[in-house]
């Protein structure tokens, strides 16, 4: 069985996700739709995972492990249940059984059940959590987003690139979620904007983060 997403774009292209996908906790990556996802897999129970999901749809969901995983890592340890797919659109092998892949991400997801028993890594029937319709980003509001990532950058990063992800054609989906995915914002804080039902209440998120982080540098620089 497969479920028919309703918050696909034109990018990336539409395609059955299964009802039953591959689950993969992180304790540090929160995933985005649109946005990419480079992975290096090593171990065995995730070696198995990239060549079952290979045979099955190519779909693996990215999920953020909660605090304690530690405790059991090589269990099955708390995570969040809402997460994103992402379709592996690039699969090498490595001659020793490891493998680097890349993530294209497609869409949220809400875990209804986990299935323990069928394989080595974690498995999930789930449910896709598209997001509401949103109210469109003004352009001022693009420009005061960019404006604050420019005051926060370091010397050593380039303005240029970041201002390319602002660019007019570029959809409020695209440019928000890259920007949420990319900045320096705690596994907690990622979460928090992947869990906006919607486009514009993310931006909203992201922008009040950005804020802060920006109060808090300058408040170090005021007490040094």
């Amino acid at each position: 069985m497969f479920l028919e997403p309703s918050c696909f774009s034109a990018e990336p292209s539409p395609c059955p996700i299964p009802q039953r996908i591959p689950i993969f906790p992180l304790p540090q990556v929160v995933f985005f739709p649109k946005t990419y996802l480079p992975l290096h897999i090593f171990e065995p129970r995730y070696r198995q995972m990239v060549t079952d999901a290979t045979n099955s749809g190519n779909c693996i969901g990215m999920a953020l492990l909660k605090e304690g995983w530690e405790e059991n890592y090589y269990g099955h340890p708390p995570i969040y249940d809402l997460g994103c797919v992402g379709r592996m659109i690039h699969v090498e092998n490595l001659a020793d059984g490891r493998s680097n892949i890349v993530l294209q991400g497609l869409c949220r997801y809400k875990i209804l059940e986990e299935d323990l028993a069928r394989t080595p890594y974690r498995q999930a029937h789930i449910t896709l959590a598209a997001e509401a319709d949103s109210t469109a980003l003004t352009s001022s509001f693009r420009a005061d987003l960019l404006a604050i990532l420019q005051d926060l950058l370091s010397p050593r990063q380039n303005v240029q690139d970041w201002g390319e992800v602002f660019a007019s054609d570029v959809s409020d989906e695209i440019l928000i979620n890259t920007l949420s995915a990319m900045v320096d914002f705690t596994p907690l804080e990622k979460q928090l904007l992947l869990e906006a039902d919607t486009v514009f209440q993310r931006a909203r998120r992201l922008s009040d983060l950005l804020q802060f982080k920006r109060y808090e540098r300058n408040d170090r620089k005021g007490r040094g």
